[in-house]
């Protein structure tokens, strides 16, 4: 029963911090209107997080600098080039994924 209550707070408390930093801007901001500048340069925040997350596994591997024997940096490639093309996300994670296994497959 220790256990059940315990996981029961954990998710409670998961509920509240994840709800909580997307609430307070949307009761803030509902009523104001956003700069055009602030707006544009709110924009950039997903790309920069997403830059952020992935360059350490692009790049470093066992915490030293790896560009050619990284396998997910080439499997990267071929992934940008189809999302770029395509525009698809679901063709792109295909593709990622399938990269991934033909590269650790053969190296």
């Amino acid at each position: 029963m220790e256990t059940y209550s315990t996981l029961v707070w954990v998710i409670l408390g998961m509920a509240v911090v994840t709800y909580v930093p997307r609430m307070i801007p949307m009761v803030y901001l509902s009523d104001r209107e956003i700069p055009s500048w602030l707006n544009e340069w709110l924009g950039y925040i997903p790309v920069t997080v997403l830059a952020a997350l992935l360059f350490p596994i692009l790049f470093m591997e066992n915490g030293s600098l790896s560009i050619l024997q990284n396998p997910y940096l080439l499997a990267a490639l071929p992934t940008f080039i189809v999302g770029f093309w395509t525009k698809n996300i679901f063709i792109t994670v295909l593709v990622g994924m399938a990269s991934v296994v033909a590269i650790r497959f053969f190296i």
